[in-house]
């Protein structure tokens, strides 16, 4: 099975259309119809979540049918089923590119060149995105906006990023 950071959030479930079996899937790419292309789409487990077999455009994503589904039923059981793609079925980025799976796994690295820890992922609570880090020495992860102040570089091929801590609320900046 693949792991969960090898999967790429594409879309969720979300609902029957119609009385006829037809499912409504909200899409998380820049083209929706891409769903299509993508073959199965897994689960975060990695199982095999829905198979479209054909769709068309609709305001948030792509309304369709899906081999898994007959009834409306069906499709409305699945409602907030998260479908994820391997990250191999995507096309290379364009340079200066990249994916923010690609982020995972990246050691975050303070000026002074230091091991922060390492990011565990990638969150978006509405704002903005924020990178997710695992202490290098242990303990609670902590989270580093993912913005060019805090993340100045990024050395995607070399394995790590520079992270740039904020300054916390009562301390101040140094001299």
């Amino acid at each position: 099975m693949p792991t969960y950071s090898k999967l790429i959030l594409v879309g969720q479930i979300a609902g029957g259309f119609g009385v006829k079996g037809e499912v409504r899937v909200t899409a998380y790419t820049a083209e929706p119809m891409a769903l299509m292309s993508y073959g199965p789409l897994l689960r975060a487990d990695g199982s095999v979540g829905l198979t479209l077999t054909s769709a068309r455009p609709d305001k948030n994503g792509v309304v369709g049918r899906a081999k898994e589904i007959a009834t409306k039923e069906q499709a409305d059981a699945l409602r907030g089923l998260k479908l994820h793609i391997l990250r191999e079925r995507l096309p290379e980025p364009e340079e200066d590119e990249f994916y923010l799976t690609d982020l995972v796994g990246l050691e975050a690295r303070d000026p002074e060149g230091i091991v922060l820890g390492t990011i565990k992922s990638v969150q978006n609570f509405g704002a903005d995105d924020m990178l997710e880090i695992a202490p290098a020495a242990g303990g609670q992860t902590w989270y580093l906006p993912f913005t060019k102040d805090a993340a100045p570089e990024l050395h995607i091929a070399d394995g790590w990023l520079l992270a740039v801590r904020p300054v916390e609320v009562g301390e101040r900046e140094p001299d």
